[in-house]
């Protein structure tokens, strides 16, 4: 609960106020609403369609799971490498296929690319892509890793004893549920509006700032619910997805990861925006000055988490 508190207060803070309001919109609008939809629409195919096929196939040669990982990442969005993710987490797909996805991937960034210079991400899409499949292709080579069997017993080997979820845990996930339930459809139009570059706000006749006050409301709920979620019984109620006690289900499963990718993309852009706020606007002017060497500091702003750097570099 230290990070929505701590967000809270800084939120209250004219000082930072902006800053707060800004960035919570952002990652709503041009991280979750795509993560949710493309989760929903992964996970919904997954438990209506039986992929065990395309699962075993992938499996039985390496490069074709790598492929397809590379295949995901060129997708505009995160929604595509989110899923690889998720799968190497649950160990069905190789380290590898990793590489490459993470590789390849623009992110959302893709798709101010694609409105504004299509002829510019041709080229980069496809250079994405081929070079994300060949570092997969060489680090399944040189540095195998283990068998998806093997990963995956690992995955999920118990961690702590079992026990009934409480009341407030139900709860908490039938809100999570609702909440998704009801804005994922609208949050995710409205998201591809924001990366067409329309004015939403315009185009739907609303008072200025709406749809940004909309994104930073949401932005804030989805991190409080991810918070109230956590059991707090381990650091990896942190670092990865939360293992929910209650029955399985992709609705469920949707908001979760949302509201995990969301509260980190979160604490990333507001640890990178404070640093900018002290260290102040010639922290980038500067760069006009360096010449070529600008691409090692492009290549320092592409390992950030997030999107939204990218997208004003």
């Amino acid at each position: 609960m230290f990070i929505p508190l701590a967000l809270a207060a800084l939120w209250l803070i004219p000082e930072f106020e902006g800053i707060i309001y800004t960035l919570l919109a952002e990652a709503f609008l041009q991280v979750s609403a795509f993560v949710a939809l493309t989760l929903a629409l992964y996970y919904g195919v997954s438990h209506n369609l039986n992929t065990s096929k395309l699962q075993n196939w992938m499996q039985e040669k390496s490069h074709r799971e790598i492929v397809f990982a590379g295949l995901m990442g060129v997708l505009p969005g995160c929604g595509g490498a989110i899923v690889v993710i998720t799968q190497y987490t649950q160990g069905r797909i190789r380290f590898g296929a990793v590489v490459a996805v993470l590789t390849s991937t623009m992110g959302d960034a893709a798709f101010l690319l694609i409105s504004q210079r299509p002829e510019d991400a041709i080229i980069v899409l496809s250079i994405s892509i081929v070079i994300g499949i060949i570092s997969g292709l060489i680090v399944d080579a040189f540095l195998p890793s283990p068998k998806p069997e093997s990963i995956k017993k690992a995955a999920q080997a118990p961690t702590c004893s079992p026990q009934n979820p409480s009341h407030f845990e139900i709860w908490i996930s039938r809100i999570s549920v609702a909440f998704w339930c009801l804005l994922i459809i609208p949050a995710g139009i409205i998201a591809l509006l924001v990366a067409a570059q329309y004015d939403v706000n315009a185009l739907l006749v609303l008072p200025e700032e709406s749809i940004e006050s909309f994104g930073a409301l949401a932005g804030f709920i989805c991190l409080l619910l991810w918070a109230l979620s956590a059991k707090n019984d381990s650091y990896s109620e942190l670092a990865k997805e939360n293992d929910n006690l209650l029955p399985k289900h992709w609705i469920r499963k949707v908001a979760q990861d949302t509201q995990f990718v969301t509260s980190w993309v979160v604490v990333a852009f507001v640890f990178f925006e404070l640093i900018l706020h002290f260290a102040g606007d010639d922290l980038f002017s500067s760069l006009e000055y360096w010449g070529s060497t600008t691409i090692l500091f492009a290549t320092v702003i592409g390992l950030l988490p997030g999107c939204g750097l990218h997208k004003s570099w």
